[in-house]
């Protein structure tokens, strides 16, 4: 694994430095978030967990690269209660389930004006009834 900087670990719940974090290698990025979630108490099967990791890193990288409304729905969530963990969570159902229309042929394309819509309605309270 080649690490650069200072960026060896990642923690969900410390902002990432954008610079570092785009310097990684994806894999590189993929491996550090696996790392992490598996020393959590939940256990996700393989596949699972190697899904779970690839979409923290989408959101991770729209965050590093300020792509519109990412940074200010993970602010709004964090100031309506969740944690960063739980706010990057949040973002990333929204793009799995548009990512699984697309698969399942629901949708032709991916609607950037769909997700952005959805980034723009969720809150803290909807999340956790798993209005999202």
């Amino acid at each position: 694994m080649k690490i650069i900087g200072s960026m060896n670990k990642y923690n969900p719940e410390k902002s990432i430095n954008p610079e570092e974090w785009l310097a990684l290698d994806e894999g590189v990025r993929i491996e550090l978030v696996r790392d992490f979630h598996q020393n959590l108490p939940e256990e996700l099967p393989d596949d699972a967990l190697s899904l779970h990791s690839s979409l923290h890193v989408i959101v991770e990288n729209q965050l590093a690269m300020g792509v519109q409304l990412i940074p200010e729905t993970i602010s709004k969530l964090i100031r309506q209660g969740l944690n960063r963990h739980e706010a990057i969570h949040a973002i990333g159902a929204i793009l799995s389930a548009d990512l699984y229309d697309l698969i399942k042929g629901n949708v032709q394309e991916f609607s950037l004006k769909k997700y952005r819509r959805k980034l723009d309605k969720i809150t803290a309270k909807r999340w956790r009834k798993g209005q999202y």
